[in-house]
């Protein structure tokens, strides 16, 4: 019996006499010790071979082996640790080259709207914002939408579930209202932002994307100054030489146009892309309907003003003349970092 306990002690001795030297050494002592198969392991076996009125004697002696072998892993672990994360700057080489970081992507269509936010900043147009959960008054009545147009219906807008008259805003005209509602003119803003369209019927459409609205309001404002203002932004956007504008209709507007560019039909891109007309549709816009202003509170016998809005998917869309729309929503990073050098 005494041999059980000789043996306990004599594999004390052994661990208290254990040097390991590194990470490596470390390892193999918990495994021989504190290892699922370790010698520890072995000694509680022999608990059955120890009479009962010295079972407690020997339990604790073997806790304490154990204690001895974990304190003493942990100490060693600890000091290697250590001397891993320490570093010395001497080993360091100054004169080696550094390693290059790889350089992120911006999305081709955050790179555009900040190309167009950037235009009309330098026309003197200011950024304004607003909230993308609107009211109905500011989406549709202050844009002069009338209560039976179709897009107030479900299949064009996103209602919010349990909270009567809010939705997910279906343009960024919201914006305008709210700034022509606590703003005096002279007003010169644009607002970028997401905006929402119930749209799954359509394969080549999107429930979101994005667009760019533009609004002008002071004494005077005339079409030819919504003319020229377009015209310096077609040549600053798409280095565009002619312009053109269609009659159109928008509930906001009157007299409305949509805006087309020229590309001309010399190569045969152009010539697809303009069905053979040489003319590019890129946005809508008008001279402010004077139900507008009345209705957010400015005076139309006194202030007049133009507005203009886009999607700024289809800008990127010519800019960077990408072919396929899904390419700006399906996150491949194979297209993305063609864009990686974008400022």
């Amino acid at each position: 019996m005494s041999d059980v306990f000789a043996n306990a002690r004599q594999i004390q001795a052994e661990i208290t006499a254990e040097n390991p030297e590194n990470a490596e050494q470390l390892e193999a002592f918990r495994i021989k010790y504190l290892g699922s198969k370790g010698i520890l392991k072995n000694l509680m076996g022999e608990m059955a071979s120890v009479p009962n009125d010295r079972k407690r004697e020997y339990g604790q002696l073997v806790n304490a082996v154990k204690q001895t072998a974990e304190e003493k892993f942990l100490a060693l672990r600890e000091q290697f640790e250590a001397q891993a994360s320490a570093f010395d700057i001497r080993t360091l080489d100054l004169t080696a080259p550094g390693e290059p970081l790889p350089i992120g992507s911006r999305h081709p269509v955050a790179v555009t709207m900040n190309r167009i936010v950037d235009i009309f900043s330098r026309m003197g147009f200011s950024v304004a914002d607003g909230p993308e959960i609107e009211d109905d008054w500011h989406n549709f009545t202050a844009m002069n939408t009338p209560e039976d147009h179709p897009a107030r219906d479900m299949q064009d807008t996103f209602y919010v579930v349990d909270a009567p008259g809010m939705l997910l805003r279906t343009h960024t005209s919201p914006v305008q209202a709210r700034v022509m509602e606590n703003r005096k003119p002279p007003i010169r803003i644009i607002a970028p932002g997401r905006v929402y369209r119930n749209e799954t019927i359509s394969t080549r459409s999107h429930c979101q994307f994005h667009q760019v609205e533009g609004l002008y309001i002071d004494k005077g404002v005339s079409f030819a100054d919504l003319k020229q203002t377009l015209f310096n932004f077609a040549q600053e956007m798409f280095g565009a030489t002619k312009i053109r504008l269609r009659p159109s209709f928008f509930p906001f507007t009157e007299p409305s146009a949509e805006m087309d560019i020229w590309l001309g039909t010399d190569t045969e891109k152009n010539y697809r892309l303009t069905k053979g007309t040489g003319w590019l549709e890129i946005l809508g816009c008008g001279m402010v309907d004077p139900a507008v202003l009345e209705m957010c509170g400015i005076d139309p016998t006194e202030y007049s003003g133009f507005a203009f809005g886009m999607g700024i998917e289809r800008q990127a869309l010519r800019l960077y003349e990408i072919g396929d729309i899904r390419l700006l929503f399906e996150n491949d990073v194979r297209f993305l970092r063609q864009f990686s050098s974008a400022i």
